[in-house]
Formats: C-alpha cells, structure tokens, sequence
C-alpha cells in the first residue's frame, strides 16, 4: 500500500495562494506572532513538535493547545528565526523547509535545517503541522544516530 502525503481530498485553492499562505506562515513565525501565527489555523488543529516522549514528537491537539505549543515555542528560544525558507504544495499539503536559528532560555545554541508539513482543509486552514528538525550532534554528545 502506498502512504499519500495529502489527505486525498480535492483541493480548491490554487498552488499560488497556498504557497502566500506559507509565506504568511512563516512571517507570522517569525515575527513570533502567535495571534498572527493561528489565523491561519482551523479550530480543529493539531500540531506535532520535533521533539517529545511520542515517536511524534510532542502532539498539540485543538486551536487552544496549538496556540499554547507556539507560544512556548516562542518563549522556550526567544529569539528564534527560520532563514532561507522554500515552499512547495502537492494537492491540500504545504510543504516548508527552512533553517532555524536561535538561543534556548538555558542558553544552548539552536542551528539546525528543518520542514514542517502543513496539511490545509477546504478553507485553506491548517488542521495539521508536522515538524522535523535535524538533530545536531555538539562535542559532548557526541553522535546520536544514522
């Protein structure tokens, strides 16, 4: 059986206004607007973060949750950036890849290339995003995997 990476369902929006959709997602990102980030998020959203106990990360579920997760996000790398952004849409996913730039609360430096999958419902809402990073090996630590 082959995986589909959207949900199957036909799209309405045009490639071109979910592509501006991504580009004011990643404005909105990176003007650490959460207000602004979540307009663009239906009310029945998930979100999952590169990290956490889950093989998906740390899972948000609902428009309050995903709106708690951003703003942490926020406050966890104050001043954490995503640089070189490209984008790109297969049906109702968006597509982002970017390299993000920041500093933890405890000081530990953030560089790391990543993307996120966006998956967009009839009203061009995000009712799901998927976050990777890559992880980074520092001296201490040392390798951590293939």
């Amino acid at each position: 059986m082959k995986a589909r990476l959207d949900s199957g369902v036909p799209t309405t929006h045009s490639e071109a206004s979910l592509i501006a959709k991504l580009e004011g997602l990643a404005d909105a990102f990176n003007r650490h607007d959460t207000d602004a980030v979540l307009d663009f998020f239906a009310d029945h959203c998930t979100m999952n973060m590169p990290r956490g106990t889950q093989p998906c990360g740390r899972r948000f579920e609902g428009r309050a949750a995903v709106r708690a997760g951003v703003a942490e996000r926020f406050k966890g790398v104050p001043d954490v950036r995503w640089e070189g952004a490209a984008h790109a849409v297969v049906g109702d996913l968006g597509i982002s890849r970017w390299t993000v730039h920041g500093t933890t609360d405890s000081g530990e430096p953030v560089d790391a290339d990543g993307c996120d999958f966006y998956f967009f419902d009839a009203d061009a809402k995000v009712v799901h995003k998927d976050s990777y990073w890559k992880l980074v090996d520092t001296p201490s630590t040392g390798p951590t995997g293939a």
